[in-house]
């Protein structure tokens, strides 16, 4: 065991003008949690840690009902996200349709894996359970973008495609 003191980690600098702004429009709108968190979750794009102790102090929940929320709903996020959002479809149409050699192919050329955002924030992946286009499979989505009949060439022209769009 070393004697060297633990480093410091910094805490998440976050601009809490926009969290404000969200929490000013629904402040005396009865149930408020939900809508708060889902306006912050579109400003930032999760839910950083210190708008969650922002939320708790000014709309007077404790921070644990908030994490309750947070942790139920898979709509939110704690961490950030890719600004492309990749869907590969895993239920059964796709399966049989070869989804499991589309997800592969994805994780090799982005270097992730289930749930992961590479760290350029470009892309998160993930596999869902059914995009509900079973005619179409094998699915991949990318934000709102659908990609039937994928293939592995299809990745790469897919890849492709967004390493061109700017980020923001």
């Amino acid at each position: 065991m070393s004697n060297a003191p633990a480093e410091e980690i910094p805490a998440e600098e976050i601009d809490l003008t926009e969290a404000n702004e969200v929490i000013d429009k629904y402040l005396t709108l009865p149930g408020n949690l939900m809508p708060v968190l889902q306006g912050i979750q579109e400003a930032y794009g999760f839910v950083p840690k210190p708008t969650i102790d922002l939320v708790a102090e000014r709309l007077n929940v404790y921070p644990s009902q908030i994490y309750g929320v947070l942790t139920f709903y898979a709509q939110f996020h704690l961490k950030p996200r890719g600004r492309f959002i990749i869907r590969v479809c895993v239920g059964t149409a796709c399966h049989v349709q070869g989804a499991e050699r589309i997800t592969e192919t994805f994780f090799g050329r982005l270097g992730i894996g289930h749930a992961e955002t590479t760290e350029d924030l470009r892309y998160t992946f993930e596999k869902v359970a059914c995009l509900g286009a079973c005619g179409m499979a094998p699915l991949a989505m990318v934000n709102d973008d659908t990609f039937g009949k994928m293939t592995v060439q299809k990745v790469d022209e897919i890849i492709e495609t967004y390493n061109a769009r700017p980020m923001k």
